[in-house]
């Protein structure tokens, strides 16, 4: 089934259905070291999941959830390694979602990624799932509930805890600063660091990741967003012909309606008569959901412009 969260859609499977957490990197085409993360309704349902629960994880969660943070604890030993991708530790998060909150009520704790092919755009809406498993859908293999769009629209942030220090393994929906802000009104001193290296505890961690099907160039061009960019001189940097046709998203200066739109922009590009597509940054960007908002571009891109120095163009 297709759930709607805050983030992203997800294709979820019951954790207690071997076969059923099985067609979910069947139908993703998702390789198995690619772990899951498992999503709750009520802390009970942490039971069988995890093996410990420290205090700084309840000062996150108290604070977090529901919403968009995925905790990575030390898993509990009878939890399915196929979810875990055989690693000793699970993500978890509680989704800020009525419909899937009063789903994973009945139904326990529910294993889902992102309901798209593996490597390219989250859906954030349910049409977005509709179309990338149209097949699977009409022959009734995945069933899309419908929640409306995505109100945070880029995935959860994912630490790690490990005695005291956190680990941010993947910026998300809850920023670096709402974290420090959080554990200091707790009067916890925690180290809070972000580690340079991809992570295979986190899912989303390969340098390609979140790709639309048509090339995308990410532009940190400091000048302003008006101004036109050669994108001739892109295009041919991407290998294709002058006639090459580019279609511009400017982000939005708000970086909340920047992320809710980001991925639904991806598919429209996507979907347009354009060769490949261009997304210009505002100057006025700052740190916080910005942080998760260039991590999705850098994976997602296959070229950055201006190009860096040791680049050129042939």
């Amino acid at each position: 089934m297709a759930i709607p969260t805050e983030t992203v859609y997800g294709l979820a499977a019951r954790i207690d259905l071997p076969a059923a957490i099985q067609s979910i990197f069947t139908l993703k085409e998702r390789p198995s070291f690619d772990p899951l993360i498992v999503h709750i309704a009520e802390l009970e349902q942490l039971k069988g999941l995890v093996a410990e629960w420290p205090p700084l994880a309840d000062a996150l969660a108290s604070a977090s959830w529901p919403g968009p943070l995925t905790l990575v604890l030390p898993k509990h030993p009878s939890l399915n390694p196929a979810i875990t991708s055989g690693l000793e530790t699970v993500g978890v998060r509680m989704p800020d979602h009525p419909l899937t909150l009063e789903l994973i009520r009945s139904t326990g704790p529910l294993a889902a990624p992102s309901a798209n092919k593996f490597g390219h755009t989250s859906p954030t809406r349910a049409e977005h799932v509709q179309q990338e498993f149209a097949r699977e859908i009409a022959n009734g293999d995945i069933i899309v509930l419908d929640g409306g769009p995505s109100e945070v629209g880029v995935e959860s942030t994912v630490i790690r805890i490990a005695s005291n220090r956190i680990e941010i393994l993947r910026p998300g929906g809850v920023t670096a600063d709402q974290i420090k802000a959080r554990l200091a009104a707790e009067g916890l001193n925690t180290e809070v660091e972000t580690p340079e290296r991809n992570d295979q505890r986190s899912p989303g961690h390969l340098e390609h990741h979140y790709m639309p099907r048509k090339p995308l160039v990410w532009s940190l061009d400091e000048t302003s967003t008006q101004t036109p960019l050669d994108t001739t001189a892109i295009g041919r940097r991407l290998g294709l012909p002058a006639a090459a046709k580019a279609t511009v998203i400017v982000l939005n200066e708000d970086p909340r309606l920047a992320a809710r739109e980001l991925y639904h922009l991806f598919r429209e590009a996507d979907c347009s008569t354009a060769d490949f597509i261009i997304v210009r940054l505002p100057r006025s960007r700052k740190d916080g959901l910005w942080s998760a908002i260039t991590d999705r571009l850098k994976r997602a891109a296959q070229l950055q412009w201006p190009l860096q120095r040791s680049d050129h163009i042939p």
